[in-house]
């Protein structure tokens, strides 16, 4: 989320707009390190506490205050006489909490916050919706008027885009993984949604096939859990995966040019940002038949359930037998670009300031 805060101060700077990003500090959090409870609940008076008196502070003389993640939706009251704009990613932890999601059971306390973040939400001005799925989940839960909410997709935060073969390699030959293997790729954390044992269980069955004997596969986020490590023992997929962690924009670039395809079967998401890196250096996306994984993906991308794994192996496998599927990625990416996204975003803080979407606010 701070990555998209970021994506938004740069490029509204870069037109010339007024732009302060502001976010809690840690100053009670530094304390109770030796107690991973004590410093979670010093945070909370940072977040709950120390912030909003700082927010109220800072927006005196801006038009719009903007909240870009809506888990931060609890501030709204505090700049409630301020035109208010929220970003809406996922309804996920909002739905969890509500017992909609079995496999992801919420705490008391966490219940208690994301009521408040759902009540927050319904007092906003104009909520943006990074998906249309993400809008219809919104709607379904709240009585929220559709006319407060608009769907603005997300654009690149990084200038993804092709690169050849020989500069990819050199780039990634400090992984010692990749060498001129082929390779499928995964790129997310830990999260249940991600569902990262449904990418080895397909890469296994992928290994299989006659085509993909000598793949390799290369999982891009967290550290693997103990449920992973044991699978892929089990398995004998030691030697040929391999995950790497705090992977620099430029080496994902090359990974995403190198590799035969990305395989992302979420569950769920807000948006799927990987999908459209992905595309977006020309990468084959192979992910669930599930929205908004087909908002992003377009007629580009290839589906599978992920509740059949063996047929999403076959129909990956079939695919790759396409003609043009790089080709077909990258026009599908071009969909998606940050001048939309930004005047997605002037349109909703014309909106939530009152005047017409061909005047802008000059300070947010």
């Amino acid at each position: 989320m701070l990555r998209f805060a970021s994506l938004l101060e740069h490029e509204f700077s870069k037109r010339g707009h007024s732009v302060r990003l502001i976010q809690p500090q840690p100053l009670f959090g530094k304390l109770g390190r030796d107690s991973s409870w004590v410093q979670k609940w010093f945070g909370y008076v940072d977040k709950f506490i120390i912030f909003p008196l700082q927010l109220r502070r800072s927006k005196k003389g801006f038009d719009v205050v903007h909240i870009c993640d809506h888990s931060n939706s609890m501030y709204v009251r505090h700049v409630a006489d301020l035109p208010n704009v929220v970003t809406c990613h996922d309804m996920l932890a909002i739905r969890s909490a509500l017992g909609e999601i079995p496999q992801n059971p919420t705490s008391s306390t966490g219940k208690i916050l994301q009521h408040f973040i759902l009540r927050g939400l319904t007092r906003s001005r104009q909520i943006v919706c990074v998906s249309a799925n993400t809008k219809t989940e919104l709607l379904r839960i709240t009585e929220i008027s559709d006319s407060k909410i608009s769907v603005v997709p997300l654009g690149l935060s990084y200038p993804y885009a092709p690169m050849d073969r020989g500069p990819a390699l050199q780039q990634l030959d400090r992984y010692n993984v990749v060498a001129k293997k082929p390779f499928f790729l995964h790129v997310g954390g830990r999260a249940w949604y991600k569902n990262r044992l449904g990418v080895l269980q397909i890469f296994c069955r992928l290994r299989s096939l006659e085509p993909f004997r000598e793949h390799r596969l290369v999982m891009i986020g967290q550290s693997f859990e103990s449920s992973l490590i044991e699978f892929i023992a089990s398995h004998g997929l030691n030697e040929v995966v391999s995950c790497i962690s705090n992977v620099p924009n430029e080496d994902l670039r090359a990974a995403y040019s190198l590799a035969t395809g990305l395989i992302f079967p979420s569950l769920q998401e807000g948006f799927g940002w990987p999908i459209l890196e992905a595309q977006s250096c020309g990468c084959p996306v192979f992910t669930t038949n599930r929205a908004p994984m087909t908002e992003v993906g377009g007629t580009a991308a290839t589906y599978f359930d992920p509740d059949h794994l063996e047929e999403a192996a076959q129909i990956i496998s079939s695919a790759l037998n396409e003609k043009n599927l790089r080709e077909r990625s990258l026009m599908n990416a071009s969909r998606f670009n940050l001048h939309q996204m930004i005047e997605g975003y002037l349109a909703a803080y014309s909106t939530a300031v009152g005047e017409t979407t061909s005047r802008h606010p000059e300070r947010f």
